[in-house]
């Protein structure tokens, strides 16, 4: 089937934040089927077969996302393994404490499959897909599998100053370019995920690096920086 260039045109004229936040016409090029969400595994042009070493356990990518905290692997995650997870990837203890707190408060009952809340406030990684807020990235579906081209545009529309890595305040364009209207909730979700992950995945210049993002997609990151601080604790 052919299409014309202005059928297949991403800039409107009149519609000037379309040339500021572009897409990359080429991604097809790049990877096969960038427009098909993937459900095992977080591929970009540079990983077409996902993380290296990286068990999938025939899990959603959200899925294994969130499975790094379930530390003792029963699918679900309670707000002290929450804070173990944290801990382990070097975060400190208050820091630990306030994400088990607001992590599992908020995502425990809408990942139940009953009426009823749980004081433990567990979290069930079988429904984590309905714990997807608004204002978000779109990288996950709504049932948690992994958009290569929602992935490709966060940086072919914010990272501007480098085209595989996001400065903050690139960063935060971001969040705010993915704001929905009267969407509170999700805005605070969203600002306190990135500001974790910022902590977390900066390198010495300040920059989030495409490679370790996607890599947070998957937890394979989670797991990268478990070894890491294993390591240095063990010297």
């Amino acid at each position: 089937m052919d299409f014309s260039e202005e059928s297949l045109e991403t800039i409107a004229a009149n519609a000037p934040i379309t040339a500021l936040r572009r897409l990359n016409p080429k991604l097809d090029d790049q990877m096969p089927k960038p427009y098909l969400a993937r459900a095992l595994v977080a591929v970009d042009p540079a990983s077409k077969y996902g993380s290296r070493d990286h068990q999938h356990n025939n899990m959603t990518v959200l899925q294994q996302h969130v499975s790094f905290f379930d530390r003792n692997k029963d699918g679900i995650i309670y707000p002290w393994e929450t804070y173990q997870g944290f801990r382990a990837i070097g975060f400190g203890v208050f820091i630990s404490i306030l994400a088990a707190f607001l992590i599992n408060v908020n995502l425990s009952y809408v990942t139940s499959s009953g009426w009823i809340p749980s004081p433990l406030f567990p979290i069930y990684i079988a429904n984590i897909h309905k714990a997807k807020h608004g204002s978000d990235s779109e990288v996950y579906d709504t049932e948690g599998r992994f958009d290569p081209a929602k992935f490709d545009s966060i940086f072919s529309k914010y990272a501007l100053t480098y085209t595989d890595k996001l400065t903050y305040s690139e960063l935060q364009s971001m969040l705010k370019g993915n704001r929905n209207m009267n969407d509170l909730f999700g805005w605070l979700a969203a600002h306190g995920e990135w500001s974790f992950l910022y902590k977390l995945a900066k390198n010495k210049e300040g920059f989030i690096e495409k490679e370790a993002l996607r890599g947070m997609y998957d937890g394979s990151l989670f797991e990268y920086f478990e070894k890491q601080n294993a390591s240095r604790k063990a010297r």
